[in-house]
This record gives structure tokens, C-alpha cells and sequence, in this order.
């Protein structure tokens, strides 16, 4: 089915699901699985700011890692860095260089309408991907 997967995770209330359905799906076609997270920041014309850390999206990352390889699952993590908004682009292009056959993430569920106003990162990895989007709800 798949040799690679990448899965991008944050710190929402999906994000176990995600890993389980991940979990599911690497387990079923033996694939390694890349963990992303995408720090983002909000950038002025003084200074990037962001109210995580890059060591709380190392732990996140390595938490989910360690949760999918305790499952038997080869799982390595990544954190990422974009500018806010831009999150869409950072997962697609980690999919491109692990040459992975399907993207895994979740979906906090604010449907169409506040998708499109406040910029829905799944609805975005959909339309940019070359390659098959799982989401998780």
C-alpha cells in the first residue's frame, strides 16, 4: 500500500487520533512513518515571535515517535519552521523529500465557511498535494 507516510501533528485535541489512524495504517502496509510538526510565527516588521518553543515541538515530536515505535512502527520525527499561515507548504514539501505515498493530519473541524476565512492548513495540503491527504477528525 504505502512505504513512507508523513503525519503532521500539533497539540490539538485530534492529534491521538491521528497517531491512531497513522498507527493503523503503517501497521497494515509495514510503512516508516515521518512525524512533522510546523512551528509557526508570526512576523513584524520588529521581530518573529510565536508562543511555542522549538523544544516543546521537539518533545511533541518525540513523544508521537516514541508512541508509534513502542506500536512496532519505524517512526522518525521533524520539526519545521514557517511563517504563520504557511504550514501547508512545510508538510507538502517534507512529503516530496521522503517520497511518501500519503499525508496524514487532522482537521480541528471548523468547517468550509471559517476554513476559508481564517485559512484551514488541511484545506490547503488538499488542494496543494500531489499525492493522497488523509484527515482525521
Amino acid at each position: 500500500m504505502f512505504e513512507r507516510i508523513v503525519v503532521a501533528v500539533d497539540d490539538s485535541e485530534v492529534a491521538e487520533r491521528v497517531l491512531a489512524a497513522t498507527q493503523e495504517l503503517a501497521t497494515l502496509s509495514g510503512a516508516e512513518v515521518w512525524i512533522l510538526h510546523v512551528v509557526e510565527r508570526e512576523v513584524s516588521k520588529f521581530a518573529a515571535s510565536s508562543a511555542e518553543t522549538t523544544v516543546d515541538a521537539r518533545a511533541l515530536v518525540d513523544a508521537a515517535a516514541q508512541k508509534l515505535a513502542s506500536a512496532g512502527v519505524a517512526a522518525h520525527g521533524e520539526v519545521a519552521h514557517a511563517v504563520y499561515g504557511y504550514a501547508a507548504r512545510e508538510i507538502i514539501n517534507l512529503a516530496l523529500a521522503r517520497d511518501a505515498g500519503v499525508i496524514v493530519m487532522g482537521s480541528r473541524g471548523r468547517g468550509d465557511l471559517a476554513g476559508l476565512l481564517v485559512g484551514s492548513t488541511a484545506h490547503k495540503v488538499i488542494h496543494l498535494s500531489d499525492r493522497p491527504v488523509i484527515v482525521v477528525r
